[in-house]
């Protein structure tokens, strides 16, 4: 018995031996698996994130039924695009996907830019009594009169994540009132014949804004610029500047209010960090889009053309930002001012000494990427709304704009 139980026990411990041994070769079997599937996982999620990031050749938006494409922006790190249509701000992925949109501005919200430091769109927001803000009131189907304001408003954009997000109530926007504005579309000029006129510099309000250096400047430090709307009006001569206001926001934070368009604020800074002008001849409603690029180190500024025969009325300007502003004697008007020279690049107009392209597009949407490409905006109606489609172009001082195929 007992020799039978010695044999007995010899094997168990055999037996268990065994299965120690099958045990830790399964550890390692799935071990290796599991190894290999977070290898598998994390390839896959790399190549999906790679796949965000990809530009298709054409990006659409749209219809949406509010006034035509302003402008556009890019947050290249989640892979998102902004675009503002009016009235609204639309939020899509890079194939063009809807995220969310925000509504309820019964102003006209133009160009917009992503700032990378705080991750928000900024844009110019305006609320004014002449024909384009009644007609946007007019196309809303709303009757009330709103006050003359201007804005710069920041979309906290993380924020958006379904359709029609209320500006006012939804805890998505801030406003800062720029008194500078306000002071000069509320001014007057004088015209050729001496008679006073209406908004000093022509101001029609405020378009074009890009998060950039200050010209001149090479120690790294971003600011906020935003340009003039300017009337078109062939019959005065202290029109032909595009007005460049340049703020540095880093203490915005005092000033950023939800705006109630009923009762709307008059928080912000009492005058800009510094104020340019940029001589082109006068366009029609000034700087529609401005864009910095890092690319060339300039300011890219999409406008609608002018009309005054002693100018070439180019469609796009740049300004030089490696070249310091001078103080100089501003033609047509009795005063000094901080110009900014434009690049020698695109044609040279040599009666009036000024460089530019007549290049169709930019006006509706303009983004560079930084590295000589960029992502243009064309505005398209449809029978139910407006639409746009976005096209990369490549740049070079010898072809000017391409459309990339």
């Amino acid at each position: 018995m007992c020799k039978k139980s010695d044999i007995s026990a010899e094997k168990f411990v055999s037996s268990q031996n065994d299965l120690r041994q099958n045990q830790n070769i399964m550890r390692k079997i799935i071990s290796l698996a599991t190894l290999a599937l977070l290898l598998a996982t994390a390839t896959l999620t790399a190549s999906a994130q790679e796949m965000m990031h990809i530009y298709p050749k054409t990006i659409k938006s749209g219809p949406f039924n509010t006034g035509h494409i302003q402008g556009i922006a890019v947050d290249t790190e989640k892979g998102y695009v902004y675009y503002s249509y009016t009235t609204i701000l639309v939020k899509t992925d890079l194939q063009g996907n809807i995220i969310g949109s925000v509504t309820g501005l019964l102003g006209h919200l133009g160009c917009i830019d992503f700032n990378e430091e705080d991750g928000r769109v900024y844009g110019s927001l305006e609320y004014k009594n002449d024909v384009i803000g009644r007609g946007i009131l007019k196309a809303l189907g709303k009757e009330q009169e709103i006050k003359d304001a201007f804005y710069i408003v920041m979309f906290d954009v993380d924020k958006i994540d379904r359709m029609d997000m209320d500006a006012e109530k939804d805890g998505v926007m801030t406003a800062v009132f720029l008194k500078e504005v306000y002071d000069d579309f509320k001014g007057t000029g004088l015209n050729k014949a001496g008679e006073v006129v209406a908004h000093k510099y022509g101001c029609s309000g405020i378009d074009g804004t890009t998060i950039g250096p200050m010209p001149g400047a090479d120690d790294g430090k971003q600011y906020l610029f935003v340009t003039y709307g300017v009337y078109r009006d062939e019959n005065r001569a202290d029109n032909d500047y595009q007005v460049m206001l340049c703020y540095d926001i880093a203490d915005w934070a005092q000033y950023e209010q939800p705006l109630t368009q009923e009762a709307m604020h008059r928080n912000g800074p009492a005058a800009p960090t510094r104020k340019f002008f940029v001589f082109t001849g006068n366009t029609t409603y000034g700087v529609q889009n401005l864009e910095y690029d890092a690319y060339t180190n300039r300011f890219l500024m999409a406008v609608y053309r002018g009309f005054k025969p002693e100018y070439p009325n180019y469609d796009l300007y740049a300004v030089d930002a490696a070249v310091a502003p001078q103080v100089q004697d501003l033609q047509g008007l009795n005063e000094k001012g901080e110009v900014l020279t434009l690049a020698k690049a695109g044609k040279l107009h040599e009666a009036s000494g000024v460089y530019g392209w007549n290049f169709p597009h930019g006006s509706t949407g303009l983004w560079a990427k930084g590295d000589g490409t960029y992502l243009i905006s064309e505005n398209h109606v449809g029978k139910t709304g407006q639409c746009s489609y976005i096209y990369e172009y490549a740049y070079d001082e010898a072809r000017g704009f391409v459309i990339n195929q």
